[in-house]
């Protein structure tokens, strides 16, 4: 399920939500009232948490070889 970020027009609070593809955007803010705009993401899929790059499964004696 996607992750999408929405941006509050009057707290300017960022928040993210899991969403279907055929669910409808989140228009109202939970927390204050204030109208949500969905924020462009650069990348369709987001890595959180470690493992994901090259640096992070490498032991200390194989990252300074050539």
């Amino acid at each position: 399920m996607p992750t999408y970020v929405y941006r509050c027009g009057d707290c300017e609070e960022t928040i993210e939500a899991m969403q279907r593809f055929s669910d409808r955007p989140l228009r109202k803010h939970k927390e204050c009232g204030g109208p949500l705009t969905k924020v462009l993401q650069a990348a369709g899929v987001v890595f959180k948490g470690s493992g994901y790059y090259s640096t992070d499964s490498r032991t200390p004696d194989t990252a300074t070889e050539s």
